[in-house]
């Protein structure tokens, strides 16, 4: 699934306490909205909208993650306006979860996930700094070195493999490499 990025899959392992019935792969999708109009003065930071650039960032990157999301994908949003609008792009039922706010956390994003034990597939449609902050934690890298590019999608996997767990940065796509 290289779809255009020029990353190929990195593994990086960690021990985690194994369920003994989960053999299986999870693959969370984490999705940064597009770009939003700048809050205002008296705007509530939830209710801005994507800009047309935003708009266009979002259908870009619906018909790529299309072609690449298995039909039985779990996705949710943001309540903020902006993510949204970016997950409506992509024609599919969603959630929208309180969680996922801009002032989430890294905690409360990964028990809604269920990583890494979750059977099915995780799109989740938020904010900076939360998705470098779960990028963090998962992949053991430092926050300030990642950089999330407005509505850039991260796919991370995991796969139980004895008594670890597997996990792996699939791809990095974002809208300008379509």
């Amino acid at each position: 699934m290289n779809g255009g990025s020029n990353i190929d899959e990195i593994c990086i392992c960690h021990k985690y306490e194994t369920k003994s019935n989960d053999n299986g792969l999870m693959d969370l999708i984490l999705w940064r909205h597009a770009e939003a109009n700048e809050i205002e003065d008296d705007e509530d930071d939830l209710s801005r909208v994507l800009t047309v650039r935003g708009e266009k960032q979002a259908q870009r990157m619906s018909v790529w993650l299309e072609r690449q999301l298995p039909d039985t994908v779990k996705i949710w949003s943001s309540p903020a306006v902006r993510a949204e609008q970016t997950v409506l792009a992509l024609g599919r039922k969603y959630k929208v979860r309180d969680e996922l706010s801009p002032c989430g956390n890294v905690t409360h994003l990964l028990e809604l996930a269920q990583w890494p034990y979750n059977k099915n597939s995780v799109l989740i449609v938020t904010h900076q700094p939360l998705i470098s902050q779960v990028i963090s934690k998962i992949l053991g890298i430092k926050e300030e070195k990642i950089s999330i590019k407005k509505c850039s999608v991260w796919w991370l996997r995991a796969r139980a493999k004895d008594d670890k767990i597997e996990t792996s940065l699939v791809n990095i796509q974002s809208p300008d490499m379509l």
